[in-house]
């Protein structure tokens, strides 16, 4: 991958990018310099003191915004967007006191999976939330969430009468 023709005045701003008091900008405009003359990545990253796909990184960045490629950008915030709204953390608490059969889930087990699922079946969230983001939301609330243990369960009507006297 090589940078595309530089024109003229590309080419001066490159070499006032060399004597930047920068280092990203110096770095940035060696690398483009050295591919415009030629040099494949891995070369040009040997040269200038950056892997091949930091020089990769920089044509693509040229290609797409120029000059402005020269400065460097403020970081993309780490955290997600907000998907869980706070007017649903009590109907989150009892959801997760009821049982999982009651919203049509073959399972008498919560996971963190499957209280994402009926959150967003349930229209609390615009968008499924993964596991660790349900287990961000329960501990916000102030809830551990541990791998629950299995119990067996029956969807019998009778069966804790059944369960109590030995029959069944």
């Amino acid at each position: 991958m090589l940078v595309r023709e530089l024109t003229a005045d590309e080419r001066q701003a490159l070499r006032r990018g060399l004597r930047s008091a920068d280092g990203f900008t110096v770095r940035r405009s060696q690398a483009l310099l050295a591919s415009a003359g030629g040099a494949g990545p891995a070369v040009v990253g040997t040269a200038v003191g950056l892997s091949a796909q930091a020089v990769r990184n920089a044509i693509r960045a040229f290609h797409a915004d120029g000059l402005g490629c020269l400065t460097r950008k403020p970081p993309v915030a780490k955290a997600p967007a907000r998907v869980w709204d706070r007017t649903h953390d009590d109907g989150l608490k009892d959801l997760l006191h009821r049982r999982p059969r009651e919203f049509g889930k073959p399972t008498s087990l919560w996971t963190l999976a499957l209280a994402a699922e009926v959150c967003h079946a349930r229209g609390w969230t615009t968008r499924r939330l993964t596991a660790e983001g349900m287990r961000g939301v329960l501990a916000r609330l102030g809830i551990g969430w541990t791998r629950a243990k299995h119990w067996i369960t029956s969807p019998d009507p009778d069966y804790a009468k059944k369960k109590n006297c030995g029959i069944g």
